[in-house]
C-alpha cells in the first residue's frame, strides 16, 4: 500500500460514516428533521470529521517524520562505519542509500555494505509505513464508530463541525506562520554560519564577486572574493531597465481600458494583455537571447556602439515585458476602484476627461499605483532564467546596461547546482545572497504597505 491507497482507504471510511451517520440521525427521529438540533448533512459530517482527523494526523506525522526515523535506524545499524565520517560524508551516504534502493544512480561504486543498507533501508521504510498505515485505518474506523455512536437528536453537530473547521483554519493559519519562521530561520543561521568564515564587511562593502575558492591553499584563488556589492547593483541595474518598460506601459494600459475602452474592446484586449502573464519565463528567456540581444547588438554595430552579446539591457527589456501584466492588473484594480462620485463632481465642475484623470483619478488611486509599482519591481528582483539567457553571469561593477551583469538569484542558483558541501563559504555565500534579497523585497513590500496607509484615508 503507498501513500495514496492509504489516503483513498481512508476517504471511503470517512464517506461511510458520513452515510450512516446522517440515516441515524434521521431514524432517531423518524425522519422529522425539525425534532433535530442540525441538518441531517451536519451529523453525517460530524461523524465523518471525527473519524477521519485523527487518520490524517497520523498521516502527517509519518510524512514529516517518517524519513528522519528510517534514516536514523538505517545509520544506527552503520553506526561503526559512519563514526569517523563528517556530516557531509553522512548526507552523501544516505542519498547513495536513498538512491540505491529507489533504483537511481549514486555517486559512486555499488559495494556489498552499500546494497545491504539500501536493502535494510528499504525493508525498514516499507514495515514502518504499514504499521503506520494500520495505525491511521484502525484509528479512523473507531473514532468513526465513535462519532456515529454519540448521534442523538439534541447532539450540536452543527456547533462540533464549526468548531472543527475553525481549529481546521487556525491549523492552516499556524502552519502558514511557521512556515515563514522556518524560512527565515534557516536564511539566517545558515548565513551566521558564512560570516563566521568571511568578515560581514567584506560582503557588504566588498567590490568584487569571485566565490570560486580552491581546494588546496597553494592553488590560485584559494581565498574567494565574496563582496555583494556588484551583484546588487546587477540586480537594481536590470531592475530598473524593466520598471522603465513595465511602469509607464502598465500604468497607461490601465488608464485606457478603465476609463477610455467599452466593454467589448476591454473583453479583448484585458486577456490578451494578461496571457503575458502566463508564458514561462524560460520562454521569455529564449526571446531575449534569441531575437532582443541581437537587435541590440546589431544596432549598436550599426551605431559603431560595442555591446556586450549579453548585456543587462536587453534582460532588462524583455522582463519589463514580462511585468507588464502585473503592472497593469494591479492598476486597473485600483483605478477601477476609485468612487463614481469622484468623476461625476469633475465632470459636474466643467473638467474634461483628460483633466478628471491627471488631477483627480490618478492622485486618488496614487497609493495603490505606488504599491503596484513597488510589487512589479520585488517580482523583477527575484526573475532567474531571463537574466541567465541574455544577460550573463559575469559578476560586473557597472552601471552601463550595454554590458553583462549578474544578479542575486543567478549567482544563489550557481553556487547550490549540483553536489555541494554545506561547510564551504561558497555554498554558505549563498544563504547570505538569500537572507539579502528576503532583506531587500521586504523592505519594498513594508513601503508599499506604509505607502496605502498613509494616503489611502484622504479619499475614503
Amino acid at each position: 500500500m503507498n501513500i495514496y491507497s492509504l489516503i483513498l482507504v481512508l476517504g471511503i471510511i470517512s464517506t461511510v460514516s458520513y452515510v450512516y451517520g446522517r440515516k441515524k440521525a434521521l431514524m432517531s427521529v423518524n425522519g422529522k428533521i425539525s425534532h433535530l438540533h442540525s441538518l441531517p448533512s451536519h451529523y453525517g459530517w460530524y461523524a465523518a470529521m471525527v473519524g477521519l482527523i485523527p487518520g490524517l494526523f497520523i498521516l502527517v506525522v509519518w510524512i514529516v517524520l517518517g524519513s528522519s526515523v528510517v534514516d536514523s535506524l538505517v545509520l544506527a545499524r552503520l553506526s561503526e562505519t559512519v563514526q569517523t565520517m563528517s556530516r557531509f560524508e553522512v548526507n552523501v551516504l544516505m542519498n547513495d542509500i536513498r538512491n540505491l534502493a529507489a533504483g537511481d544512480a549514486i555517486s559512486g561504486a555499488v559495494t556489498s555494505q552499500l546494497r545491504e543498507a539500501a536493502d535494510h533501508y528499504t525493508h525498514t521504510s516499507r514495515a514502518i509505513f504499514t504499521v503506520i498505515s494500520l495505525s491511521a485505518i484502525g484509528v479512523t474506523a473507531l473514532c468513526a464508530l465513535f462519532g456515529i455512536y454519540q448521534i442523538e437528536p439534541d447532539l450540536r453537530s452543527r456547533n462540533q463541525l464549526e468548531a472543527i473547521i475553525l481549529f481546521s483554519l487556525i491549523a492552516c493559519s499556524v502552519i502558514a506562520i511557521l512556515t515563514t519562521i522556518g524560512i527565515v530561520s534557516s536564511l539566517v543561521f545558515e548565513t551566521m554560519r558564512f560570516f563566521e568564515k568571511v568578515p560581514l564587511t567584506e560582503f557588504i562593502f566588498g567590490l568584487q564577486w569571485s566565490p570560486q575558492t580552491a581546494l588546496r591553499a597553494d592553488q590560485v584563488g584559494s581565498s574567494g572574493s565574496f563582496g555583494a556589492i556588484p551583484l546588487i547593483t546587477g540586480t537594481l541595474l536590470i531592475t530598473f531597465i524593466a520598471l522603465l518598460v513595465a511602469a509607464p506601459v502598465g500604468l497607461l494600459s490601465a488608464i485606457y481600458m478603465t476609463e477610455f475602452a467599452d466593454r467589448k474592446t476591454r473583453g479583448i484586449f484585458k486577456p490578451l494583455l494578461e496571457v503575458l502573464a502566463g508564458i514561462p519565463t524560460v520562454v521569455y528567456g529564449f526571446f531575449a537571447a534569441l531575437v532582443v540581444a541581437p537587435a541590440i547588438r546589431n544596432t549598436g554595430d550599426i551605431m559603431g556602439l560595442e555591446i556586450a552579446s549579453e548585456s543587462a539591457l536587453a534582460a532588462g527589456l524583455v522582463m519589463g515585458i514580462m511585468i507588464i501584466p502585473l503592472m497593469s492588473s494591479l492598476s486597473d484594480d485600483v483605478i477601477s476602484a476609485v468612487p463614481q462620485s469622484l468623476r461625476d463632481g469633475s465632470y459636474g465642475l466643467g473638467a474634461t476627461k483628460t483633466e478628471t484623470i491627471l488631477n483627480v483619478i490618478l492622485p486618488a488611486a496614487l497609493p495603490g499605483i505606488v504599491s503596484a509599482f513597488l510589487l512589479a519591481a520585488s517580482r523583477a528582483i527575484g526573475e532567474t532564467m531571463i537574466v541567465v539567457m541574455a544577460a550573463g553571469m559575469a559578476a560586473n561593477l557597472t552601471a552601463n546596461p550595454l554590458e553583462a551583469v549578474t544578479t542575486v538569484t543567478v549567482q544563489i542558483v550557481a553556487l547550490l547546482t549540483g553536489d555541494q558541501e554545506f561547510d564551504s563559504a561558497k555554498t554558505l555565500s549563498a544563504f547570505a545572497l538569500g537572507l539579502a534579497l528576503f532583506v531587500i523585497t521586504l523592505s519594498l513590500n513594508f513601503l508599499a504597505l506604509h505607502v496605502v496607509r498613509k494616503y489611502r484615508e484622504q479619499y475614503d
